[in-house]
């Protein structure tokens, strides 16, 4: 017992002289205790490197912090794999050019970019920009959907293409693919398969070819729903408030809406109004009733009905999840 007590005191003495003049380090390089204490909470692994590399980390932190990038960014940087706060000559290089590119050191885009621009060389970028260009976007296009999200120069030439061709599969030409990649360049990570099997599903549903390319080339983002949510949706959207499929190809982000906070609890207002002959026997239109604030839908289809107020407001919160 007394050998193992004599173990356990000598342990922690190794530990308080390994680990105290690494704290100290982190100290001296700028960062308070309080910041000491979240930097290895998150970075435990920041005590095991060399000063050297140490010494980088902290210091090139500092200078993001100085930049105004705010703290919960910097952790990102600081257990990124490819450590992009870890070098010196690079990462000054990369920091240069984000900045010169004009990103916002407060935005999340501001340390994407930075990953993207450490990660890659110089003659990857360009490589991967030709590959745009040959498909024929223009370099000012390349870089404002860079801008945009800077994860669009990531992916593999043979990824880039393949999105190209499924894009046509869904009846766009080369103009409209462009312009749907400029408004949503994120639709690139979308696997072939997923947007065939998005096609079929709406498909299913009673929309037509037609209407499935004009919703891709206005709201990108519904090729990423999965069948069972674009179903309820559906059910709701179509089948409940018997909105005709025209409205939904005309305005497809209303797919993107919550089933649970928006569009049940809207709808179910609305039925309660046609119910009582307040507002017609007709559905008023799908934009009226969704494409709103909920200040706004309140003002349009609760406020003005005084005695029913109490009432709407119930069913308007009933389905609505906090």
């Amino acid at each position: 017992m007394a050998n193992n007590l004599k173990e356990s005191h000598l342990r922690r003495q190794d530990a308080e002289k390994s680990l105290r003049p690494k704290l100290q380090f982190l100290k001296s390089r700028g960062a308070s205790s309080s910041e000491v204490i979240e930097i290895v909470s998150n970075v435990p692994t920041i005590l095991d490197k060399k000063e050297g590399k140490k010494g980088n980390r902290i210091r090139n932190i500092s200078v993001l912090r100085e930049l105004g990038v705010p703290q919960k960014l910097l952790f990102s940087l600081l257990i990124s794999r490819y450590q992009p706060v870890c070098g010196k000559e690079k990462f000054e290089e990369s920091l240069k050019k984000v900045v010169d590119m004009g990103f916002d050191p407060a935005k999340s885009k501001f340390v994407e970019a930075l990953h993207v621009v450490y990660e890659m060389s110089e003659k990857t970028i360009e490589e991967k920009v030709n590959v745009y260009k040959r498909l024929g976007f223009s370099e000012a296009e390349i870089w404002a959907i860079f801008k945009k999200w800077p994860y669009f120069l990531k992916f593999s030439e043979k990824k880039i293409i393949l999105m190209f061709e499924t894009l046509k599969k869904c009846g766009l030409v080369e103009e409209e693919i462009i312009s749907v990649l400029k408004s949503r360049p994120q639709c690139i990570r979308s696997s072939e398969q997923k947007i065939l099997d998005s096609i079929e599903m709406f498909l299913g549903l009673g929309f037509s070819r037609d209407d499935f390319k004009m919703m891709v080339k206005r709201y990108p983002c519904c090729t990423a729903y999965s069948g069972e949510t674009l179903r309820k949706k559906f059910e709701v959207l179509v089948k409940m408030m018997n909105w005709p499929l025209e409205a939904v190809v005309m305005i497809p982000t209303v797919l993107g809406y919550s089933l649970e906070k928006r569009i049940v609890p809207r709808s179910n207002v609305i039925k309660a109004l046609m119910s009582k002959g307040l507002i017609g026997s007709e559905n008023p239109p799908i934009s009226s009733v969704l494409v709103c604030t909920d200040q706004e839908f309140l003002k349009r289809y609760v406020m003005k009905h005084d005695k029913l107020v109490p009432k709407l407001m119930a069913i308007f919160n009933r389905g609505r999840v906090s």
